[in-house]
Formats: structure tokens, C-alpha cells, sequence
């Protein structure tokens, strides 16, 4: 067993000190592109400003002929990439695939202080980030790289959901956690071949009227979320850690109005974003996980007139405590985050942007 007091000491000689905490950067939306495609890393100068993270994706979505282009073709995009408020992660091929070693070899030696996170899927317990935390460690020191790179883990099969807690404890460079529903519902033989979102099947019915009262009515029937359950542990496991949990993708880019219906719930629930897999999400996204501005101004409100946060008041009707006021301050502190880097919410929100 690992002593505490040795999990914040660098993994191999020269490397980085793992962060202490995880800095909070805006990432309502984590915008997919195929680095092997030449139209799409044409595109990165014009996507890049409009997103919180770029994401040059090497896994499935990339041929097994092309996992060598859409590598350097990564490597393109990062050898140009200026640092801002836009974050460029990858998602890397899995840890059985024959690609991994290559993927994070190439990758830290040639735009390794470029990276913010790598992105790793299937992760299906903290042996798989052990493994990643000390590789990455003997790569930093190795090339010379200044800061920690980070991990993010994707809960794909039902192993991993199992052991979400552990995953999420497992290194200081656990950056955050996304939910992977279609590698999962296959896992688990769920039978939906949906990418994310309900499922109209999934459903609860109001029960029959009692006979003689109109027995033969229709009965409203309600769908309900296939996702909740896992989103919801993934959640509570994030807030233990200390780290950031992701919806993932929506995969019915002609359904604009499921896929914010999605976003919310995650948003709801604790989630700080979700993938966009298409430009068209990129707006949905950020409307989703950007608080309003009325309950920005409700947040002040309850906070201002709470004074030290005490007590209890009744504004409009309502009862405010001091369990209410730590609910607005979690909405502020979002604003003030998202402010930073968006001078256009600044203004809607009425704070500065410092």
C-alpha cells in the first residue's frame, strides 16, 4: 500500500509535482475533431476560439489504416497550437489497443507542453490509471516537460462504472471522468443501439383506471432516462475526488432539442459539460451549461441578503438558509469562471471579468 504522503511525489526522476488540486477551466463542451482528416485540421485555426476544449480524437471514431495519420495529424495542430482559454486534449487509443504506447510516446515528445489532458477510454479500474500515471511520469521527465500532464477516464464498460470510485482516487492527474453510453450498453447487454440519450421503450405507465370508471382510457406513459443511475454514481465519485465529470456525446446530431433535453439533465445533476460531436452542438452546449442570467441574479440576490450566510430569511416567499446560500455560491463561482473567458457572459451577468 502507497503511503499518503508519498501520492503527491512525482512517479520518476525529474518529472513535474502532480498538482495538489484541479484547476477549474470552462469545458462546457469538449468538440471532437478526426485529426487524420486534412478538411477538419484545416478547420482547427476557425473551431478552436469558439470552443473550451478541442479534442484531436486518435480512438474510434479513426480507422485502424489511419491511426498513424490521425496522429500526425495531431501533431500538426499542436506544433502550431498558441496556449489561451481553449484547451487541446486528446483521446488516445485504448491500453489493450497495439496504438497506445505509440500514441502518448509521440505525443509527449513532440507536443507534450501543448497538451492539457489525455483523454483515456475503457478505463476499467485504478490499476489502468496506476499504469498511465507512471508512464506519463517517466515521459515528462524523459522530454522535459514542466507541468503534469492530466487524465481524463472514460466510463465504458460495466468494470469501470463498478469501480468509478477507485478510478476516480487512483492519481493526482485524474482531471475528470465522461460517460461513455454506447461502448457501455453494449458491456452490459443493454438493448438500445442508441449513442446516449432515452430510449422510448424505457418507460413508466400511469396505472388503469379501476373498472366501470373508464377502464379503457389511454394510459400517459413517461420516458425515462437510461442514464441516470450511472451519471449520477459518476458524479458523486467526481465530487469525492475532487475532479470534473462529462456527460459524453449525443449521437443524434439531427435532434437539437434531445440533445439539450440530455445536456440539462447532466447539467442538473453536477456535470460541468459534455462532448460536441458536431459544430451544431458547440451553441447547445454552451447555452446549456452556462447558468442563466436570472439565476445568476437570484444567486446574488439570496447571497447578498443572507449577510454572513446564517440564519435564515424569506425571500419572495421562500425560505433561504444556509444550505441554500452554499447551492448560489456554487452558481456564482460558475459565472465568475465562465466570466473570465467570456466577456459577452461578463456583460449578461453583470460581473467583472478579472
Amino acid at each position: 500500500m502507497r503511503s499518503p504522503k508519498d501520492f503527491f511525489a512525482p512517479l520518476a526522476l525529474g518529472a513535474p509535482a502532480p498538482l495538489r488540486e484541479i484547476p477549474f477551466r470552462p469545458s462546457r463542451m469538449i468538440h471532437f475533431f478526426d485529426p487524420s482528416n486534412e478538411r477538419m485540421r484545416a478547420k482547427v485555426p476557425d473551431i478552436a476560439p469558439t470552443v473550451d476544449v478541442l479534442l484531436g480524437n486518435l480512438e474510434d471514431a479513426v480507422s485502424a489504416d489511419s491511426k498513424d495519420a490521425a496522429r500526425a495529424g495531431l501533431i500538426e495542430v499542436g506544433k502550431a497550437w498558441e496556449r489561451g482559454h481553449t484547451q487541446l486534449w486528446t483521446r488516445v487509443n485504448s491500453l489493450d489497443s497495439p496504438w497506445f504506447l505509440d500514441d502518448v510516446w509521440a505525443l509527449c515528445h513532440e507536443i507534450g507542453d501543448k497538451l492539457d489532458v489525455i483523454m483515456v477510454p475503457k478505463v476499467e479500474g485504478p490499476e489502468d490509471i496506476h499504469y498511465v500515471d507512471r508512464l506519463l511520469a517517466q515521459l515528462e521527465a524523459r522530454v522535459g516537460i514542466e507541468q503534469p500532464l492530466l487524465v481524463h477516464a472514460i466510463l465504458e464498460t460495466a468494470r469501470g462504472v463498478a469501480n468509478v470510485e477507485s478510478i476516480c482516487l487512483a492519481s493526482p492527474r485524474m482531471q475528470g471522468l465522461s460517460l461513455g453510453p454506447a461502448d457501455l450498453a453494449a458491456d452490459r447487454r443493454m438493448k438500445t443501439t442508441r449513442v446516449g440519450g432515452g430510449h422510448p421503450g424505457y418507460l413508466v405507465r400511469t396505472d388503469p383506471a379501476p373498472e366501470g370508471d373508464g377502464a379503457d382510457a389511454a394510459r400517459t406513459a413517461f420516458q425515462q432516462d437510461l442514464w441516470h443511475y450511472t451519471l449520477a454514481r459518476m458524479v458523486d465519485a467526481c465530487g469525492t475526488a475532487g475532479i470534473l465529470p462529462y456527460y459524453g456525446p449525443f449521437g443524434d446530431i439531427a435532434d437539437p432539442v434531445g440533445c439539450e433535453d440530455q445536456f440539462r439533465n447532466a447539467y442538473l445533476l453536477g456535470c460541468v459539460g459534455a462532448w460536441s460531436l458536431h459544430p451544431s452542438q458547440i451553441a447547445i452546449a454552451k447555452q446549456v451549461f452556462s447558468p442563466e442570467p436570472a439565476e445568476v441574479a437570484w444567486a446574488q440576490r439570496v447571497v447578498t441578503e443572507m449577510g454572513d450566510g446564517t440564519g435564515a430569511v424569506m425571500i419572495d416567499g421562500k425560505m433561504q438558509d444556509d444550505a441554500t446560500v452554499k447551492q448560489c455560491r456554487v452558481v456564482l463561482q460558475l459565472a465568475r469562471d465562465l466570466s473570465a473567458a467570456d466577456p459577452e457572459l461578463a456583460a449578461a451577468y453583470g460581473l467583472e471579468t478579472a
